[in-house]
């Protein structure tokens, strides 16, 4: 029973990592449309599927809350990372983009410390500065010439560093899943929707619309597929499995937009893995939460 438990939660982690690039892809495809187009379009068609999670006793007061200002916390933070994220994929190669988007558990583990008051020994110490050399090497060369979108998927880092203390919080004090995800929804189509007076948006032809509303979809289908993966199996099985989104992402790239990685961004992509990999080892062996996979979206 156990292993088919753990089967089953390796595809549903397969899949997830797999739904989230092609929502990334989606998100390049449709880059004539304004970033918080597409933005509020992920986060009103993603209720979607959040809605079948609520229980049915719950439905009429899913929303009530004791907890508005984690909540308002944990949703505008989530909100910018997923703007800065989307800014980042637009104007870069998905390689990149996922790559230093993997150094997500690096910020969590010095906001732990900055906020939640955790001890870090010398091997996540270690872990976090070959992160941050990973870093560095993807994105000088970017800086060299001038194109700081390189900023984006950083800001997306810092901001999934937060999203993660605040949901660890929002557990705590047993917030469900739904309703974490909800506000987070509500947010961020609030968001995107506040970039409509800048005159970016624009009415979508019928082909597109289904391109937006699959964006939605297959974002919160995503994560659902996380959270599933992670209740099913044992988590030192299942997050390995996350790294196929980079070679999801060269893939994709290669045959879709016609990019081709550079050394820098395989040399500190495989720097930003081992890190990730220590970090997650290592809490693994303290049984502490375990970082997920970077997105949150």
């Amino acid at each position: 029973m156990i292993k088919n438990q753990n089967q089953l939660g390796g595809i549903c982690m397969i899949l997830s990592v797999l739904f989230f690039s092609l929502m990334d892809v989606l998100i390049k495809i449709t880059n004539e449309y304004d970033v918080g187009q597409v933005m509020f379009s992920r986060a009103i068609f993603g209720l979607i599927p959040i809605f079948f999670l609520i229980p049915k006793n719950k439905i009429k007061d899913f929303y009530k809350t004791k907890h508005k200002l984690l909540h308002f916390y944990r949703s505008f933070v989530g909100a910018v990372a997923m703007y800065a994220i989307f800014v980042g994929l637009r104007n870069l190669q998905l390689s990149e983009v996922t790559s230093l988007a993997f150094s997500g558990p690096i910020w969590v583990v010095i906001f732990s410390i900055l906020f939640l008051g955790e001890k870090i020994r010398a091997k996540r110490w270690i872990a976090v500065a070959l992160g941050f050399v990973g870093v560095l090497i993807i994105s000088k060369p970017g800086f060299d010439n001038l194109n700081f979108y390189y900023i984006y998927p950083v800001i997306f880092t810092l901001g999934f560093a937060g999203v993660s203390i605040f949901i660890r919080k929002l557990t705590l004090v047993g917030e469900p899943v739904y309703l974490i995800a909800f506000y987070f929804s509500v947010c961020s189509a609030i968001f995107g929707l506040f970039t409509l007076p800048f005159g970016g948006w624009s009415m979508p032809t019928s082909y597109d619309l289904v391109l937006l509303i699959l964006i939605g979809l297959l974002g919160s289908i995503a994560n659902l597929l996380l959270t599933k993966s992670y209740q099913l199996a044992e988590v030192s099985l299942t997050t390995p499995l996350k790294y196929l989104s980079l070679v999801f992402a060269i893939i994709f790239g290669f045959y879709l937009f016609n990019e081709i990685p550079t050394v820098y961004t395989l040399v500190g992509a495989s720097l930003i893995v081992i890190s990730s990999a220590i970090i997650f080892v290592r809490e693994h062996q303290l049984k502490k939460p375990i970082t997920t996979l970077p997105r949150q979206q």
